[in-house]
């Protein structure tokens, strides 16, 4: 069998590739010839992936709450990769030194197709969210959520890490405090103490931190300032803001940065809003949640008003933010 001159340019390029890198092609081709074939299960780690659950309890809808909450995670994360290429102008070369092809520069069709994939994971987890609404039996998570304290959906980082890549930090300190800081230059660490989700995690008769809010301090408090310090001027705001004037009043644009606003501060804490209210709402007293935060004060937006591009939204906006979704899909069906 001759090999056909488009094989033999290949076989040139890897030489050159190998080259460039100080290795041998012909130790390469030894290894490619032993190598196994690739199988779906080994690529994605199925079997790893699988035994990833662990339930604390007996209760068989356990599994059910680890597993959603899993999915979760993995669908933050994508999230979070679209979010670096969007700060980072959508330039990445491979470990070899070779490009890739992806853009040097971020111009507005660029950036509003990867916010609309980020919004397409949080519109599919909105949707699923119906998982943990009704795919569960009340009586079993009311018993197994006990064996949880003092873990809470409040500690996933990675959510924290979306909101901290997304918008200007100081839009993400409590809105009490806004006015009162506005204007006065605050550093990172400086507005992290005035974070709105120290709100939702603190005893409401002591003014105490919950002993959740402190792991969750803890383990990510160094992190999260890292992270906002490395976004300042990276965040999606600020890349909205450092585009041309055209591009900035690009409607597919707008429209992105609009529905992500609405996606993560409207619709997505209130299926988790709807979700309290299927399982620890009752008639001699609201259950606490596991972390011991206020859901009841904390999950509904028209409480924090966070939003992420408040220069995107009118007066009348702003003033009824979260206010229909909560009437529509939470008091009309359980009240």
């Amino acid at each position: 069998m001759e090999f056909t001159q488009e094989i033999l340019d290949k076989v040139k390029l890897l030489q050159e590739k190998y080259n460039l890198m100080g290795q041998s092609l012909d130790g390469y081709l030894d290894g490619l010839l032993l190598a196994n074939y690739l199988t779906y299960w080994d690529y994605i780690q199925l079997d790893t992936l699988l035994s990833l659950q662990n339930p604390k309890t007996d209760f068989p809808d356990e599994e059910i709450f680890i597993m959603y909450h899993q999915i979760t995670e993995l669908y933050f994360k994508l999230a979070l990769h679209e979010l670096k290429q969007i700060a980072y102008n959508g330039k990445n070369m491979a470990s070899n030194g070779h490009d890739l092809g992806w853009k040097d520069t971020l111009d507005a069709n660029y950036f509003a197709d990867r916010i609309t994939r980020i919004n397409r994971y949080f519109e599919s987890l909105t949707k699923s969210f119906e998982i943990m609404v009704d795919g569960m039996e009340k009586e079993q998570f009311l018993r197994y959520r006990m064996a949880l304290l003092p873990a809470s959906g409040f500690q996933s980082a990675q959510y924290r890490k979306i909101e901290i890549c997304t918008t200007d930090f100081f839009n993400l300190v409590d809105k009490d405090m806004r006015p009162s800081l506005q204007g006065k230059n605050l550093n990172v660490d400086e507005l992290f103490e005035h974070i709105y989700w120290n709100k939702g995690a603190t005893e409401l008769s002591t003014g105490k931190k919950t002993l959740t809010l402190n792991q969750f301090e803890k383990k990510y408090k160094s992190e999260f300032i890292a992270l906002a310090n490395e976004y300042k001027d990276k965040n999606m705001w600020a890349k909205y803001k450092a585009l041309s004037v055209e591009d900035q009043q690009n409607p597919k644009l707008i429209n992105a940065l609009k529905e992500l606003d609405v996606n993560v501060n409207v619709n997505w804490p209130l299926m988790h809003y709807k979700s309290a209210v299927r399982y620890l709402q009752q008639k001699e007293g609201d259950a606490p949640a596991t972390g011991g935060t206020n859901w009841q004060k904390y999950l509904p937006p028209r409480f924090q008003k966070r939003i992420f591009y408040p220069e995107l939204w009118n007066k009348e906006e702003h003033e009824e933010w979260g206010k229909g979704w909560v009437e529509t899909n939470v008091f009309k069906t359980h009240f």
